[in-house]
């Protein structure tokens, strides 16, 4: 199961209808995915079983990105990324798709969590033109975090796909989220953590594609420090498909 932190928890019971939550497992995220516009033969989500280096070396690259599900900490946990949080490098949050997870999303945050992951690894992967993802994109490239979270609260053909693959999942709906999904990618040479319940990116020092999973490890464990007591943690890669590796244009 997977959802936003506390605030979406709370949040209209119309919204938790419309946003249903995704259960976290890569046969959801691919249907969702696939739906939405990036071709089966371009892009999978897989399971990482472990963040040992065995484990690592088994997963699929190149990565593009990585999500984590993860309990909702404590009240008086410490957030490793709470710390990290810049405030003062909106000036190169252009560089980085983000969107925020605002109220009326409710339990959207897996579908936030794709659409970082795909939208800042547009120049890997080719959209179907006119697909709900490309013209999504198209839509709210020049407008602010809040603006996209806007514009897809209203967006009817991605609220569809999401509630189709929140039924696809196995796992039993429940009435209170208590799971959160957030994105990381290699932006510019620079590893971003992106949680639409934060208020930006957070920069975590550097990495590239052909590191970011490792890159990653370090900052995950610090999220699974901060929550000692719980064993609700799943995480997942988006990796292009071997045989289109390096040909998106």
């Amino acid at each position: 199961m997977a959802l936003p932190s506390s605030p979406a928890a709370s949040a209209p019971a119309s919204a938790g209808e419309r946003w249903p939550p995704l259960e976290s497992s890569p046969e959801v995220f691919n249907q969702l995915m696939w739906s939405l516009g990036v071709p089966e033969d371009e892009a999978e989500f897989h399971d990482v079983y472990g963040l040992d280096a065995d484990a690592l070396d088994m997963v699929p690259h190149p990565v593009l990105a990585v999500i984590l599900c993860f309990p909702d900490p404590p009240q008086d946990a410490i957030y490793p990324s709470d710390l990290l949080l810049s405030y003062g490098e909106k000036e190169t949050w252009d560089q980085v798709y983000f969107i925020k997870q605002i109220e009326s999303l409710g339990n959207a945050c897996g579908t936030i969590a794709l659409i970082h992951a795909v939208g800042n690894s547009s120049s890997q992967i080719n959209l179907v033109e006119n697909s709900c993802l490309d013209v999504f994109f198209k839509s709210t490239a020049s407008m602010d975090p809040y603006e996209r979270a806007l514009f897809l609260e209203k967006d009817d053909a991605m609220v569809k796909a999401h509630s189709l693959a929140a039924s696809a999942g196995v796992t039993e709906l429940c009435d209170v989220v208590e799971e959160h999904y957030i994105c990381f990618v290699a932006v510019n040479g620079t590893l971003t953590e992106l949680d639409g319940m934060k208020d930006g990116p957070i920069k975590h020092g550097s990495s590239s594609s052909k590191s970011l999973l490792q890159d990653a490890v370090p900052v995950i464990e610090g999220i699974m420090r901060s929550i000692p007591d719980s064993i609700s943690f799943n995480l997942m890669v988006l990796s292009r498909k071997q045989n289109n590796a390096g040909t998106a244009s």
